[in-house]
């Protein structure tokens, strides 16, 4: 091993079917070194994880870990724990309605036997020596997000971690509850042990980090010093996108503004949402297709969430026309004719045992009212309309969704929305996942709706299709608002240095 190295991973792949998820990667993790994994979505950030925590096993490579004679087998989280690896998850895995003492020996202890006292004594000096707000004896539900990440990492320390991975742990948390994570992360610092940081805000990788890797498409990049990688060349490398690769494949930006009229269909002041969104000033125009661009995390989904109602909002001033109005719900939104086709289709856009048809129909259908149901000759005529519409692949329009393909579940969506006749149509990620065929079929249908005179908000982690499609773009950073680029700005060196800050 390295000198000072305290884990090196050499050569790791996996394999799953059809997919290449991690291809010959190397990473190193030194002694009392905090180390940021970085990439976009599908990089193999979590795989790498899951092959080192042995939730996967590996299919080529080894592991070292300081302590041990030659490499490594771990084949469960049970074998990573024992030889000083612990996880701290995005997620909190730990138990609300037990005490912060219990939930730090759950699983250590035994039985009736279980001296409570002293484990709530030996609790107290390891949450003091940690600087954790925390009473030994607190319910764990009365803590706030910080805290329990908090408990989780003391659990994580008292196991004898020599590595802790900690994966998206400031992704619910406001700036002074990450302020005492990341005391926290340098006192461990200081004692020796080797943080893993996985997340995706760029600031507190330059506050916090000693050293950065970056993956891409499940390979390694590279590995850098914080100092020797500015945040455009790290922006540059996680998007695998070169400054200048782009230039010239841009549509000219007043094209698409013909016809703008002076009132936005939708205007949206210092909007603020339950997920954390620092408050933003947004509006599109008639015939208008704008986007929201940043890196995985940055907040995009997370706006148009709020502009939706399918997130809470919690502050702000929404206009439809010029004229003030309320969302509190997407079906309040649905009514104003704002559609909305969410980045996860699984999750929140298909209903996977319902037909091609029911799919189709059913935006529609809850805002008539499900006690008036159409009939089924006008269902039939809708869903065949759109089927031939989109060219959407499927035996039927009887078939169920989840049997079609993923670039044909998405159309079917879009079929959904396009159906109840939208205004204003917000797009998240429309083409993640499909085929170069069907994306570019999307991208012009873009395109013709904006001609046809509606307003359309486009979302993708691929800056090349937001050029294509999008005449101005908001830049999100770390969920807040940092730019807003149009016409000659409109570059794609403007957009890496203003995700990145300005560097």
């Amino acid at each position: 091993m390295q000198d000072g190295a305290i884990l090196e991973m050499r050569g790791i792949s996996k394999y799953f079917p059809g997919v290449r998820a991690l291809h010959d990667v190397d990473f190193t993790l030194h002694e009392g070194e905090i180390h940021a994994l970085m990439g976009e979505n599908g990089a193999g950030k979590s795989t790498l994880i899951k092959v080192l925590t042995g939730v996967y096993s590996k299919d080529a490579g080894q592991i070292c870990i300081k302590g041990s004679s030659g490499s490594v087998s771990i084949r469960s989280p049970e074998d990573a724990q024992k030889i000083g690896i612990s996880t701290v998850y995005q997620e909190i895995t730990l138990c609300p309605n037990l005490t912060v003492a219990e939930n730090m020996y759950i699983g250590r202890t035994k039985g009736s036997l279980t001296h409570w006292k002293k484990i709530n004594t030996e609790a107290g000096k390891l949450l003091d020596s940690l600087g954790i707000p925390a009473s030994p004896t607190m319910q764990l539900s009365s803590c706030s997000i910080a805290v329990q990440q908090m408990v989780a990492i003391a659990r994580a320390v008292d196991m004898e971690c020599k590595v802790l991975i900690l994966d998206e742990p400031t992704s619910s948390l406001d700036d002074q509850e990450v302020s005492k994570l990341f005391r926290l992360m340098l006192d461990l610092k200081a004692k020796g042990v080797g943080i893993i940081f996985v997340t995706h805000f760029l600031d507190q990788v330059y506050e916090v980090c000693d050293r950065i890797t970056v993956l891409r498409d499940g390979k390694l990049v590279g590995e850098y010093v914080i100092g020797d990688l500015p945040k455009v060349q790290l922006v540059s490398k996680m998007l695998g996108k070169e400054l200048d690769d782009l230039s010239g494949i841009q549509k000219n930006a007043d094209e698409i503004y013909v016809g703008r009229t002076e009132v936005p269909v939708f205007e949206a002041i210092q909007l603020k949402s339950s997920a954390n969104i620092k408050p933003f000033d947004f509006a599109i125009y008639r015939g208008e297709v704008n986007g929201f661009t940043g890196l995985l995390g940055s907040g995009r989904s997370e706006c148009v969430r709020a502009i939706f109602g399918a997130d809470k909002t919690t502050g702000g001033t929404i206009r439809i026309d010029g004229k003030k109005a309320r969302i509190s719900k997407p079906l309040d939104a649905m009514k104003h004719g704002i559609s909305y086709l969410p980045e996860d289709r699984k999750r929140d856009g298909i209903v996977g045992d319902l037909s091609v048809r029911e799919n189709i129909i059913l935006a529609l259908q809850v805002m008539k009212g499900f006690f008036r149901p159409f009939s089924r000759a006008q269902a039939e005529a809708f869903a065949d309309e759109y089927i031939k519409l989109l060219d959407i692949k499927t035996a039927s329009s009887d078939t169920p969704i989840k049997s079609l393909s993923g670039g044909n579940q998405q159309k079917v969506i879009l079929a959904r929305w396009l159906l109840s006749n939208p205004v204003y149509l917000i797009l998240d990620e429309p083409t993640r996942g499909i085929d170069i065929g069907t994306k570019v079929e999307i991208q012009k249908l873009v395109l013709k709706l904006a001609a046809e005179g509606k307003s359309i908000t486009f979302i993708s982690s691929e800056i090349d299709e937001m050029y294509r499609t999008c005449s101005r773009l908001i830049v999100m950073r770390d969920r807040r608002v940092v730019g807003e680029l149009r016409g000659e700005d409109l570059t794609q060196n403007k957009i890496m240095a203003t995700i990145a800050g300005g560097d």
